[in-house]
């Protein structure tokens, strides 16, 4: 993203809610452009089902706080996937409400 800000634009920042560990390997492997680090695969599966979408919860929410924090970009667009009603959720686990 450093590297965006070399440009005189506007970047936004994609973020999909990881519900489990098996989407971020399947988005991984089928998805061009997306690239799930291992470690947060693994922080998913150490969750467990019961707990993967909210690990995945907070894992988006400490993504945008990074974000914002290190104005790394100008504003993120969530890709909740049949999950609209988690986007206030996160946005309030991130500090933006």
């Amino acid at each position: 993203m450093s590297e965006a800000r070399r440009f005189p634009i506007k970047v936004l920042a994609g973020l999909v809610i990881l519900k489990s560990a098996g989407m971020a390997n399947f988005l991984n492997k089928n998805v061009p452009g997306i690239r799930v680090p291992e470690e947060l695969i693994e922080e998913l599966k150490a969750a467990g089902k019961e707990k993967a979408l909210e690990t995945g919860m907070d894992i988006a929410a400490r993504h945008i706080r990074r974000l914002k924090e290190e104005n790394i970009c100008d504003g993120v667009h969530i890709m909740a996937i049949g999950m609209e009603d988690k986007v206030p959720v996160i946005m309030q686990k991130a500090g933006l409400l």
